[in-house]
């Protein structure tokens, strides 16, 4: 029987309202901002510098709170969750991608794998074999032991989206994955990416100005005025 959960949208954004106080002036970022994403499904988030799109995956990501409106993870509002609520759902439910990778300079890449993991109670053991999976399947068998510094950008990266992914979320949200990385190396990094959403069903709303790699996902939002509009694409992509 078809699992009644790849029906459901893995994050619904409903009517997210979201201003800042600069001064006298109020600033309003989002005004009544609406998406969903559903399993499997890459979503691109466009849209001009300041146009509020790190508000917008940090709400998203529970890591902030919207003025009004909801966050819905797996069919749970979680916008007005307390903080230990809403750590539990980001560590079970999320991984988190960003353009530098912030990784722990002073672990190796098979170490930045396995610590989230161990985190949720993991064993080691099989925190490394799935850690040694998730790097494998990345290209990185053979750099599991090295430090971020003796990586290149290319592998820190693929390295920080294996850690994304370690703990099996229905969600991953990345700000400028490839935006710190050069043509050729973010190409890579961009078809490893979505690969690892494609054969995990894993939803994924990733924010970029790369044009190109945003018309060749599923759906294209553009976030302008305070709202999140599809965009149809200019040519093909997706699957």
């Amino acid at each position: 029987m078809q699992d009644p959960s790849a029906y459901r949208p893995v994050l619904e954004l409903i009517d997210l309202r979201r201003s800042f106080r600069q001064g006298l002036r109020e600033i309003t970022v989002l005004a009544g901002a609406g998406a969903r994403l559903m399993p499997g499904e890459a979503v691109a988030l466009v849209g001009p510098s300041g146009a509020g799109k790190s508000t917008l995956l940090h709400i998203a990501g529970l890591l902030e709170t919207p003025d009004t409106g909801h966050v819905v993870v797996n069919g749970r509002d979680c916008a007005k969750m307390n903080d230990e609520a809403r750590t539990a759902v980001r560590r079970a439910e999320m991984g988190f991608v960003y353009q530098f990778h912030q990784l722990l300079p002073e672990f190796s890449a098979l170490e930045n794998v396995v610590i989230p993991q161990m985190i949720l109670g993991r064993s080691r053991k099989a925190a490394e074999t799935r850690a040694r999976e998730l790097l494998g399947s990345m290209g990185l068998a053979e750099r599991v032991d090295h430090r971020p510094a003796e990586l290149s950008g290319g592998e820190q990266q693929r390295t920080a989206i294996c850690r994304a992914l370690a703990n099996s979320p229905r969600l991953i949200l990345a700000d400028e994955p490839t935006g710190n990385l050069d043509p050729k190396t973010s190409e890579r990094v961009f078809h490893e990416l979505i690969n690892l959403i494609r054969t995990t069903g894993v939803a994924a709303l990733i924010a970029t100005h790369n044009i190109d790699l945003a018309y060749r996902m599923d759906r294209v939002l553009q976030l302008a005025d305070g709202l999140l509009h599809e965009i149809t694409p200019t040519r093909a992509g997706g699957r």
